[in-house]
């Protein structure tokens, strides 16, 4: 599935290399947009499925989908297991309810978090503390990509277990086997990936 899913991604462009800042403000040789998924319903489909099998022996009352990339995979991974869902607001209204978390759930469940990728975990601790300022428990976070560079860690120094479908050198390992990406874009993207390593 990992091979299948590293294609597909290529297939669609979902993965680029040049220059980019990522959220962290680091400078990226490559760049995981999956933004476009929701475009490409197979795709989407693939890896709702893979999420699904990743997530199936983890404990969890209900899923919580990280706006905005995320919320489409969540929402697959919800319809396609009948597992309820909630999400956090990225801006609360000012009118309305007012409501943070969006959903149904009860103080003192535990919400399975589902994110498109992570790259150094400080942006994870954000999104974890909307769900627990509302009283809900997280213990796991499962992601599609995982780009190696001290995430995991960071996640588990605070008490969370990440899992994710598949690593960055795995990814780009895929691609150069199959002859998708060039010798310079995969040793510039391999060298950044070790220099960035904590």
């Amino acid at each position: 599935m990992k091979r299948e899913i590293a294609l597909a991604l290529s297939e669609i462009g979902a993965i680029k290399f040049g220059e980019f800042t990522l959220k962290s403000g680091m400078k990226s040789p490559i760049y995981i947009d999956l933004r476009i998924i929701i475009s490409y319903p197979k795709v989407l489909k693939l890896i709702s499925d893979a999420m699904v099998e990743l997530s199936r022996d983890l404990e969890f009352d209900v899923i919580a989908g990280i706006p905005y990339t995320a919320l489409p995979i969540a929402t697959a991974v919800s319809l396609d297991q009948s597992w309820p869902m909630v999400y956090a607001r990225k801006e609360v209204k000012d009118y309305g309810t007012k409501k943070k978390l969006e959903g149904v759930y009860q103080e003192g469940q535990t919400a399975l978090i589902i994110d498109d990728l992570i790259t150094t975990g400080g942006s994870k601790f954000e999104t974890a503390e909307p769900f627990e300022a509302s009283g809900l428990k997280i213990k796991d976070f499962v992601v599609l990509v995982d780009r190696e560079q001290g995430g995991g860690g960071q996640l588990e120094e605070k008490g969370y277990k990440l899992h994710s479908i598949i690593g960055i050198n795995e990814l780009l390992d895929i691609l150069k086997e199959e002859g998708k990406v060039g010798e310079d874009d995969y040793n510039r993207s391999k060298k950044f990936i070790a220099d960035s390593q904590v």
